[in-house]
């Protein structure tokens, strides 16, 4: 035993010594402590006569003010900063373990447009990591009605108990829970999926995660519902109880950010929007006889995840702490102060062109909604703006999740965000910013009222408008369509739907299934649905589904064209660079029909060194628009760069120089083109001095292009000049 102390003891100082030698002491002494004053008077002096707050400072579109450096000062007055993971007010999580003990959802999105398909892809999806059954469901479905051909999109269609049955066949629902967005009423899609279960040998129990409504917004995606609010709040409560008593792990209500988000809206307004879309149903439930705590436990939360990094990890974590608050005012207390948030990686920044920079984006905002605390994600397939999934981009999406979780070990941190200054001041800011639209909606009747008169449609469509604005003059950048374009890309290849062999299908198999029931019987069990709205109405259409009947057959019985909401401005979805796309499309269809485009010659003065910056500038500048740019490596003389120029054919000359030799270069080229061709352009690249600027269009230039340019405007205008709209 000594000796064993012995050797420990001798091994220990073997240690230290070792440790000693590469690792010596280090006086910190000799490293003088600074503060925030001195790092901004270096900043201040680094700047050379550029204003401090006009350089370093960045406004976002959620009008937060993003400072430079942050420091303790910015956190020390922030109580949830003190808290821990698992403590109200949930800021860092909702689990105490985080993902350790429990990883995060992988919902990987089924968009194909059959029952059986949807099967096969969802059952391959799990034997590849998936963990979530997660269709998206057709248009017709979303709206309570019979899926009878195609929607625009595409989707799953699930009409009839039968096609609950096929989606589900072979796929253990007690190991596998559901996130699926049942459009403006759950009741149905509850009723067709729990009897599912049971013939597939299940439990109603069994059933956990989320088949849920959300009304709100599908009122304002459409600007019309099947039926009135009242009616459908009726129908929550009735999915409310039923779940309590039957299925206790799965939510009914799933409000979703994706309208606001993919109108073009800011994070502050999609999760404000999304809140008090909570608020009015949390009031509706309390009217129908249902307390917070029971509505809490079946309210799941769905946000988009943008491009904006640091952003979206505020607005997951500000999601949870506005929810806490929400919830504690209406008394409750405990796990209904606990947010179920899912993410989906953003359809708004996805870009036709230059698809596979899609993968990249997908990727950074996946990894934001994971350090933000998410409870399940969805990865967008890459090429979503161009045509429904297929094997590789499903696979490249369910990916991206895996190595986020094994390969990153992402798993394995509780709140990275936890402690950044930045970030836990950052979402204090957001979290006040919710809070202040929230108390505006509230003050003025709420989200019902500010649909209905336009207010929140009018909000998203003024960020919107900001969007594409810096787009247009490429302060915002989207990689590969406004800056750094591809115009040797080749369109990506995909086979066209059938879209008339899928209707015919769905025709036949509709009115196959309405062959072999009994009128009788149907018409009985849709009565007890239309007067029983008071007793167990799920268990009504549970009884109606057994007997063949369908989704629009069952939402007519819930009253589907009676007491109608009226119809409002609906809030449109678009993508940021839709106009850059159709611009440049525009480009391509006139080329492919006339073989011509709108040709840019380069009028390069002096060696490569005095216009390469300007040269380069120009042709990025012109590619957006995919037209031909002239290149070459600069001329001598003025006459032999016009002569060059007008044999060209060019639509326009760009001369590209330097500001010092403008004066003396660019009146008598522009001069000398002009005498040649008349009709030929002529721009600048750069903007001019103030005091040479009217001698260049005096001259014959007609427009500069530098920085500031409006690059949609610019190309837009050469389009129209050259015949293309």
């Amino acid at each position: 035993m000594n000796d064993e102390k012995t050797r420990c003891s001798d091994s220990q100082d073997m240690t230290a010594q070792n440790s000693a030698a590469v690792s010596p002491g280090v006086d910190f002494s000799e490293f003088p402590p600074t503060n925030y004053d001195e790092w901004k008077e270096a900043a201040v002096a680094a700047l050379k006569g550029a204003p401090f707050e006009k350089s370093l400072f960045t406004q976002t579109y959620e009008g937060i003010k993003l400072e430079p450096l942050y420091t303790a000062e910015h956190t020390k007055d922030l109580e949830f900063v003190k808290t821990m993971p698992g403590e109200p007010p949930l800021v860092r999580g909702t689990r105490v373990s985080g993902y350790i003990a429990s990883p995060w959802e992988i919902a990987q999105e089924s968009d194909a447009p059959s029952a059986a398909e949807a099967n096969e892809i969802t059952v391959h999806d799990f034997e590849r990591g998936a963990s979530t059954i997660t269709p998206r469901l057709d248009e017709a479905t979303l709206e309570g009605a019979d899926s009878k051909s195609p929607a625009d999109g595409g989707g799953v269609p699930i009409s009839s108990l039968s096609d609950a049955m096929e989606f589900l066949k072979g796929i253990d629902i007690s190991k596998h829970s559901l996130h699926v967005h049942a459009g403006t009423s759950s009741a149905a899609l509850l009723g067709f999926f729990s009897e599912a279960a049971n013939r597939s040998g299940f439990s109603v129990s069994d059933l956990n995660g989320c088949i849920g409504a959300d009304p709100i917004g599908l009122y304002l995606k459409r600007g019309a519902i099947p039926r009135g609010l009242g009616r459908i709040f009726d129908e929550i409560a009735h999915t409310i109880r039923y779940a309590k008593s039957n299925a206790p792990k799965l939510r009914t209500i799933l409000l979703g950010g994706s309208i606001y988000h993919n109108g073009g809206g800011n994070s502050v307004q999609e999760v404000a929007y999304v809140m008090a879309s909570a608020i009015e149903i949390v009031h509706a439930m309390r009217d129908r006889g249902i307390d917070i705590d029971a509505v809490a436990e079946r309210i799941r939360f769905e946000f988009s995840l943008g491009s904006n990094f640091f952003m979206e990890i505020a607005k997951i974590r500000g999601a949870r702490l506005i929810w806490s608050r929400i919830a504690e005012s209406f008394g409750g207390t405990g796990e209904s102060l606990e947010a179920n948030i899912f993410g989906r990686t953003s359809s708004f920044t996805k870009t036709v062109y230059d698809p596979y920079v899609n993968i990249l984006r997908n990727t950074t905002e996946a990894f934001s909604g994971v350090v933000g605390g998410l409870d399940g994600l969805t990865v967008a397939r890459f090429n979503e703006a161009t045509h429904a999934g297929d094997e590789f981009s499903r696979r490249i999406s369910r990916n991206a999740q895996i190595m986020l979780q094994n390969e990153f070990h992402l798993l394995q941190p509780i709140d990275p965000a936890g402690g950044s200054w930045y970030i836990e001041s950052l979402t204090d800011t957001f979290a006040k910013k919710v809070w202040e639209v929230i108390q505006e909606i509230e003050g003025k009747g709420g989200i019902i009222a500010a649909i209905k008169e336009g207010r929140v449609q009018a909000a998203v469509d003024d960020i919107l408008q900001q969007r594409f604005k810096k787009l247009a003059g490429r302060s915002d950048r989207a990689v590969g369509t406004n800056m750094y374009p591809n115009t040797g890309e080749t369109p990506l290849r995909f086979a066209e739907p059938d879209v008339k062999a899928t209707a015919a299908k769905r025709e036949k198999e509709l009115q196959k299934a309405k062959s072999e029931r009994s009128d009788a019987e149907i018409g009985t069990k849709l009565e007890s649905i239309s007067k029983d709205l008071g007793g167990d109405l799920i268990e009504h259409i549970i009884g109606a589904a057994r007997s063949g009947a369908t989704i629009g057959e069952i939402s007519g019985a819930l009253g589907a064209g009676s007491d109608p909401e009226p119809k409002i401005q609906p809030l449109r979805e678009h993508r940021w660079t839709e106009q850059f796309e159709a611009m440049r499309k525009r480009t391509e269809d006139y080329r492919d029909k006339t073989g011509d485009n709108v040709k840019i010659f380069l009028a390069n003065m002096g060696p490569i060194p005095q216009h390469k910056a300007r040269a380069d500038f120009i042709t990025g500048f012109m590619e957006v628009g995919n037209f031909k740019v002239l290149k070459n490596d600069g001329f001598k003389t003025v006459e032999e760069c016009a002569e060059a120029a007008v044999a060209s054919g060019a639509d326009l000359a760009v001369i590209c120089s330097t500001d010092d030799t403008y004066p003396e270069l660019a009146p008598p080229l522009a001069e000398s083109i002009k005498k040649k061709k008349s009709s030929m352009k002529v721009f600048l690249a750069g903007a001019p001095a103030e005091e040479f600027k009217q001698s260049y269009v005096n001259a014959g230039v007609d427009d500069f292009i530098s920085v500031r340019s409006n690059c949609l405007a610019v190309l837009t205008d050469l389009q129209k000049a050259k015949g293309m709209m």
